[in-house]
């Protein structure tokens, strides 16, 4: 029997996955979490063998809590299931530990193999992805370090780049994120000063340019 959490802070997506895993035989749900800090509480008492976590959770992001259950319990399997565009985080997950990534939307479907594929030992992502993690390898990641802000942004600061890069305003992020209002402006100052761009109206033509690019490759 395999011991799953699910950690999002959508309850009817909790509610679907739990019910599509515990469909399955060698499958057991035991915990279903809103928070990174409410997962990272339970942890030690729950002992799940897998993780399915979401990237956009409140407060600490889904990405910080997988680097977080990396360093406190290792044995532990994690998948990614996000609503978020593969090509803009898949590579950020699995390398910050997570052993496999499904969009939100093929979850209901692909969730049972993902977990199946992930409990034996190996990763889960697109064909598209894996071809481009084995040239990062291949590489040594030397392609995308200097094009993409995928390497230069923290986790917090690459939601907001994507979201404004969506059309999203300061409030739509601050309301998705669950953050205030003057924090979202912070994130927007620095990831500003780390792209060297000198105004809003600026970071928002380098944000969509690039979230076309990436979703168009």
């Amino acid at each position: 029997m395999t011991d799953i959490i699910i950690v999002d802070d959508h309850p009817l997506m909790r509610k679907g996955l739990a019910l599509a895993l515990d469909a399955e035989a060698e499958f057991n749900v035991s915990g279903q979490m809103s928070s990174a800090e409410e997962a990272l509480e339970d942890i030690d008492e729950l002992e799940p063998d897998l993780a399915i976590i979401d990237i956009s959770l409140p407060g600490m992001s889904g990405m910080e809590l997988v680097k977080h259950l990396q360093a406190r319990k290792p044995d532990i399997k994690i998948l990614v299931v996000s609503r978020h565009d593969e090509t803009l985080y898949a590579e950020r997950a699995i390398r910050a530990g997570a052993r496999g990534y499904v969009m939100k939307l093929e979850a209901g479907e692909m969730i049972v193999k993902a977990v199946r594929q992930v409990m034996r030992g190996g990763i889960y992502v697109s064909d598209e992805i894996n071809e481009r993690l084995l040239m990062s390898m291949a590489t040594g990641g030397r392609e995308r370090i200097t094009q993409s802000p995928l390497e230069i942004l923290s986790d917090r600061e690459l939601e907001v780049f994507e979201l404004t890069g969506h059309g999203s305003s300061t409030r739509d992020i601050a309301e998705r994120l669950h953050l205030s209002v003057k924090t979202v402006e912070s994130y927007r100052a620095r990831i500003k000063k780390k792209l060297n761009l000198e105004s809003a109206t600026e970071l928002m033509k380098h944000a969509v340019q690039w979230v076309e690019s990436e979703s168009a490759t």
